[in-house]
């Protein structure tokens, strides 16, 4: 029978998942307080873990000394619990005697059951919600627009830098909804959505390159406006063409498709 793989949890404010192992390669993703992972490999020297996270199945190396191994059976119940998502753009906690520093979005070991480990209690006096409730657009946009001005970083998914897939996809998350991490995955997911004219608020927009590869997304806004990360996270006008930037009076992406996630009634 095969050895099951390592697990870990992020027990760092931040930790950089870089697309190969070592410091000075490309920050391709972001883990948070609270995410757990599968260990896939170790490099040859020992120094960094290739990991597979478990929210959205994304890969990539961080450092070891940055990891914080947790058994197969803790896994599976972190798996399974509805734990609390952070929903302050900043907040303490009092982890292990020590207090550590969260942003918004990170996963925290609180839950409507007794605690799964003792040695796992935390104090929080910040606000949160539960994991897997699922919220309307109007608490969407809420949590959207606490990103405002966040500065744009690639690979980030922080409100101290963030890229726009990793903008969509963590304001989706802490609302309840599971996206993957790049913008050509998620145009895979949910209803697609005929036109600008048919756009809700809280529908996804996509846009193409030169080439005609998806590379941006953003979520619309009521008002024919979208909130994005472009440069920083800001509002624009959504016309048919695509994002306009009304101080300059230009077009600065070119619109491919929408999708709807949240479903509405009526």
């Amino acid at each position: 029978m095969t050895e099951p793989s390592p697990k870990g949890i992020c027990r760092l404010s931040i930790v950089p998942l870089r697309k190969e192992a070592a410091d000075a390669s490309e920050m391709v993703s972001q883990l948070l307080f609270g995410d757990h992972y599968e260990v896939l490999e170790e490099s040859k020297n020992g120094k960094w873990l290739r990991i597979r996270m478990a929210w959205d199945d994304y890969e990539g190396w961080i450092d070891r000394k940055q990891h914080t191994r947790i058994s197969e059976e803790y896994y599976e119940h972190i798996s399974n619990a509805d734990y609390k998502v952070c929903t302050d753009l900043h907040s303490n906690i009092f982890f292990k005697k020590d207090y550590i520093h969260i942003l918004i979005g990170s996963v925290l070991p609180i839950a409507s059951h007794e605690l799964f480990k003792m040695e796992e209690q935390l104090a929080f006096n910040g606000n949160a919600k539960s994991l897997h409730l699922k919220r309307d657009h109007g608490f969407l946009k809420e949590i959207a627009l606490k990103y405002l001005n966040a500065p744009y970083l690639w690979g980030g998914r922080s409100p101290f830098g963030i890229d726009c897939s990793g903008f969509s996809q963590t304001v989706f998350k802490i609302a309840g909804y599971r996206l993957p991490r790049d913008s050509k995955d998620q145009a895979l997911q949910g209803q697609e959505v005929a036109g600008v004219e048919e756009a809700r608020e809280g529908d996804l927009a996509f846009f193409v390159n030169e080439k005609g590869s998806i590379y941006h997304v953003g979520i619309v806004l009521d008002g024919r406006k979208i909130i994005h990360a472009s440069g920083k996270v800001r509002v624009d006008a959504l016309t048919p063409e695509g994002i306009l930037d009304e101080e300059k009076q230009q077009i600065t992406h070119k619109l491919a498709s929408l999708r709807r996630i949240i479903k509405f009634i009526g």
